[in-house]
């Protein structure tokens, strides 16, 4: 069977119609189905926050907590953490790590009277209508880390411009030192 020049010239033009439709409607619908589902729990109307967001967030910023603080500087991106817990005082160096999908990791090797250990500790950061959300992972709850309007009870402000975390950080290590020296 032989097709007529004009018989291939409407094939081919039916061919390259149905190939530019098919390609058009994968590139509207592959967004869709590429989407990530919603996981459960996560806050509505928001998205992950940038790296860029989370490195203004937190660089050259102490983070409080109940029972210490840790130090994210902006030089090599350095981490440092001192704490006074149920089982000791402890301090810690590593460094802290953004992912592309809005979450920081503190990676730090732990020293106590106990030895040193590696420890690694990841929050994923969702941001919408002005509030930032967090979550520790990989089993915590999603919580309003910072609201809209910042209220004093946000755990954002326990971020601090300043250095809340050498020098105590440096006593426990010499006080730790101290104590793993033998005994004269």
């Amino acid at each position: 069977m032989t097709i007529s020049k004009s018989g291939r010239a409407r094939f081919l033009r039916g061919f390259r119609m149905t190939t530019t439709v098919a390609w058009a409607a994968s590139c509207i619908a592959a967004p869709a189905i590429a989407a990530p589902s919603k996981a459960p729990g996560q806050p509505t109307g928001t998205r992950a926050m940038t790296p860029f967001e989370i490195y203004a967030l937190y660089k050259n910023k102490s983070w409080q907590w109940d029972n210490g603080a840790g130090y994210m500087t902006d030089a090599g991106r350095q981490f440092s953490a001192w704490a006074d817990g149920d089982k000791g005082k402890s301090w810690a160096e590593g460094r802290w790590v953004i992912t592309a999908t809005g979450g920081l990791c503190l990676n730090a090797t732990w020293h106590s009277g106990q030895g040193a250990f590696p420890a690694k500790t990841c929050f994923s950061h969702r941001i919408g209508n002005g509030a930032i959300y967090q979550k520790r992972e990989p089993d915590g709850e999603w919580y309003v880390f910072r609201h809209a309007e910042a209220r004093e009870d946000d755990e954002a402000h326990k971020l601090v411009s300043t250095d809340l975390v050498s020098q105590q950080r440096d006593s426990i290590k010499t006080a730790l030192g101290a104590a793993q020296l033998p005994k004269q």
